[in-house]
């Protein structure tokens, strides 16, 4: 298994982003996980969900919507684990 950290970045209060990564081997299964790295003992701060497109016949593109459900800056983590290289 690899791991990683594919993005980094500080999204706006309640902001929606597609963050897209493409050139991704299409027979490794990909697993994104997504970690808030602002601290916040409120509640929940992020929610996402992960689209994928066959952007040719070797490559796939994940499309990473990230859902800031803070009314403050948050600073979040886009983490993948490749399990079957």
């Amino acid at each position: 298994m690899v791991v990683g950290v594919q993005i980094a970045d500080t999204m706006g209060p309640h902001a929606v982003i597609d963050y897209y990564t493409w050139g991704w081997n299409p027979v490794w299964d990909v697993v994104w996980t997504v970690v808030p790295t602002t601290a916040s003992p409120s509640g929940p701060q992020v929610e996402w969900f992960v689209e994928v497109e066959r952007s040719a016949s070797n490559s796939v593109t994940y499309h990473i919507f990230i859902t800031n459900l803070t009314p403050n800056p948050l600073g979040i983590e886009g983490r993948y684990a490749i399990l079957n290289l």
